[in-house]
């Protein structure tokens, strides 16, 4: 069923409840999902962004298989979860995904430096 865009990889350790999850958030993204989408979608940084890609058990906000990153926007519950969001960038690692946190409030007030920051990290 691989149609040559997904990472087969990906594909094949995404959960069956996560996939479903992973469409609820996309009917119900943040102000701040929508805001970086509109610049990621279509190849906006030159590199095919997935938005709230199912993987492992967990759900990415936005996800590049070509680079293997994981873009990350953090809300203020985040704030309350250090200690899981840790133990989650490790066990995404290690499958060496890299996961970039950006805050949400700097999507909504300095849209250009998350940009810049996501593309900084995609070259390298």
């Amino acid at each position: 069923m691989d149609n040559g865009h997904q990472d087969p990889t990906v594909k094949s350790v995404s959960e069956p409840g996560k996939v479903s999850f992973a469409r609820e958030q996309r009917r119900q993204p943040t102000e701040a999902e929508c805001i970086l989408w509109q610049c990621l979608r279509n190849y906006g940084l030159g590199v095919r962004f997935r938005r709230q890609h199912p993987f492992e058990g967990f759900v990415l906000d936005f996800y590049s298989a070509e680079q293997r990153l994981a873009v990350e926007i953090d809300g203020p519950v985040h704030e309350e979860q250090r200690g899981y969001d840790e133990w989650r960038d490790d066990q995404l690692s290690q499958h060496s995904i890299r996961v970039l946190r950006i805050p949400e409030a700097m999507v909504s007030s300095d849209l250009d430096e998350a940009l810049g920051i996501i593309r900084d990290e995609l070259q390298k």
